[in-house]
């Protein structure tokens, strides 16, 4: 389905800065590419800004992607609920559509020249039914980067995602590592075992925000502080 411009962004679990990560690397593409676009197939939560019901994730990546994307071509599918997006799906009755998601994904990148994609959750959380985000991530086939929540417990779970990636047959192309705000005892050497690990590029580590630079949604200013400490993959 994809021309493999652009990447698919996953996470060792919910809550790991995916979105951040996603944001920075659409910023470091706008170095490269005229049109950058996001793409979040489902988003579970709702609240309030200035008054709209909206996703934070969703308004985050809208501030930096600059395809011309409104926020449904962003995300096709907003839920109310914060949970697993399946369950969510049934209690609301809404039908996720997945030829839908495919549309509207092949949309997106036709109207840019690199587009990120970001799931929602874990690598295999369900999309509808048996289908998973692991199935969307081979469909679009985009070379795929992880981050990687660094705290206890990150190694084991970092590399039972990077083996995830490679049976479903996609390519990690690098990781990032997120600090989570936390100071993890042995930091750098958790950092180091990891980049003998993994078979992707480490591209850089994310530190520790002020308390509303972490606010979410994210302003513009902290997706591009993000993106001043990670870099591309290279080749």
């Amino acid at each position: 389905m994809s021309d493999p411009t652009g990447f698919f962004v996953t996470g060792t679990d919910t809550e790991v800065g995916k979105t951040l990560v996603a944001g920075a690397l659409i910023e470091l593409l706008k170095k490269k590419y005229a049109r950058v676009a996001a793409f979040k197939p489902v988003v579970a939560g709702l609240a309030l800004y200035d008054g709209v019901l909206a996703n934070e994730d969703v308004l985050a990546l809208s501030q930096v992607a600059n395809a011309g994307q409104t926020s449904k071509e962003i995300c096709p599918y907003a839920l109310k609920m914060p949970a697993a997006p399946h369950l969510v799906a049934e209690i609301e009755n809404i039908q996720i559509n997945i030829d839908s998601i495919r549309k509207s994904f092949v949309h997106c990148q036709k109207n840019a020249d690199a587009v990120v994609v970001e799931g929602a959750g874990g690598f295999y959380v369900p999309l509808q039914g048996l289908y998973s985000f692991a199935d969307f991530a081979k469909e679009i086939n985009l070379p795929v980067v992880m981050v990687v929540a660094m705290r206890l417990g990150c190694i084991n779970h970092a590399l039972l995602t990077a083996k995830a990636i490679a049976a479903e047959g996609l390519k990690l192309k690098g990781w990032v590592a997120n600090t989570m705000g936390h100071a993890m005892p042995l930091l750098d050497e958790n950092i180091k075992t990891l980049q003998e690990r993994l078979p992707g590029q480490y591209l850089g580590k994310l530190p520790a925000f002020s308390e509303s630079e972490a606010r979410t949604p994210y302003s513009l200013e902290t997706i591009k502080k993000a993106a001043s400490h990670l870099r591309l993959p290279h080749g």
